[in-house]
């Protein structure tokens, strides 16, 4: 299998990355268990299909050892020339409270070195308090410590229009910006993607597939129940679909993208997927890969095999005007994280 030249973006001078990025969140623990040796050689089938950039973060389990043995297994079974075709995007994740040039190096050191790497490709830095202005201080340290080559590019997870601004204006260089971001979250289109293309910020948006609810396996279903809801994924964008409009609206969402989707001869996800790559300021999209367990690697790749047209898109359009707003209901990028989401 080889990908066309339009999987790929330039995302920085130094980084050529796919735009279907591998999201490790699935081997956090919270989506059942992973065989370590199965994840590893489970890796390799992805980046030889051309799918060579990762999604992790300090708190996804074992993500980052995952990461530091696979460079490993590159390097013995394919030389050192071979860690040039993959891209490993981490994220810090700190408790809020006083930040000094020790905490923040201390936790940068962790990365590097259960990644096994002198160098961090993009450090995704997240803060759950806005309150505490203490990220700024975070970000300042982050950035010397970028000057020093200990990170090569500094990016944001969930932070909303407001605070991004804030960081933009304290001179600090951010290249990306990761949100959830899909057919039934539309709330980056508000505002974020205006600004993230006036400052030159790309958007990673994850959720894209709403963990799996967005395919075939839940057209013409009933509601599922809590019980059968078996991963964090799940749960979590289930309780979003009931924000968004309800059961019966996602059913009509289904119905519509699976029409466009038969017409294109591909799958709902891959429309769900490529609905949102077309978006502007989007450089890439987050796929859960369930490593050992289960793989979507030539289903993923047929994103890159067909383009939605004015139709395509009006229909789409159509059932997202009968939902919920959701900027209003929950806010900015990031604000589920820090206020209570209802129904």
């Amino acid at each position: 299998m080889t990908l066309p030249a339009s999987s790929r973006l330039q995302f920085t001078p130094d980084l050529n990355i796919c735009r279907i990025l591998n999201g490790m969140w699935q081997v956090s623990g919270a989506h059942g268990r992973i065989n370590p040796t199965a994840a590893i050689q489970s890796m390799f089938k992805y980046m030889d299909a051309g799918f060579t950039t990762w999604d992790l973060a300090d708190h996804y389990g074992p993500a980052e050892d995952f990461i530091g043995e696979f460079r490993r297994q590159l390097i013995t079974t394919r030389g050192q020339e071979a860690l040039s075709h993959i891209q490993a995007f981490t994220k810090w994740v700190p408790r809020p409270g006083k930040m000094t040039r020790k905490i923040v190096e201390e936790n940068i050191n962790i990365s590097l070195r259960r990644m096994d790497v002198t160098s961090l490709d993009l450090m995704q830095f997240h803060w759950w308090e806005y309150r505490d202005p203490n990220y700024l201080e975070a970000l300042k340290y982050m950035a010397e410590l970028q000057t020093e080559g200990k990170i090569k590019h500094l990016a944001l997870t969930n932070f909303d229009t407001e605070h991004l601004q804030i960081i933009i204006d304290a001179g600090i260089k951010i290249v990306s910006n990761q949100v959830q971001f899909s057919l039934v979250d539309r709330r980056p289109e508000v505002n974020m993607m205006r600004f993230c293309q006036e400052h030159d910020i790309k958007l990673f948006t994850y959720g894209t597939v709403c963990g799996g609810l967005l395919s075939e396996k839940y057209l013409g279903q009933p509601e599922p129940g809590v019980f059968q809801l078996s991963t964090a994924s799940l749960r979590k964008y289930k309780n979003m679909i009931d924000v968004w409009g309800g059961w019966n609206l996602f059913q009509e969402l289904l119905s519509t993208i699976k029409q466009i989707a038969d017409k294109h001869q591909v799958s709902i996800a891959n429309v769900a997927v490529r609905y949102i790559l077309d978006k502007p300021a989007v450089g890439g999209v987050i796929v859960g890969a369930k490593l050992g367990v289960s793989e979507h690697i030539a289903d993923n790749a047929k994103v890159f095999t067909f383009c939605l047209d004015a139709e395509d898109i009006h229909n789409i359009d159509v059932i997202s005007n009968k939902s919920q707003d959701l900027y209003h209901l929950i806010g900015d990028c990031g604000d589920e994280y820090r206020r209570k989401l209802t129904a």
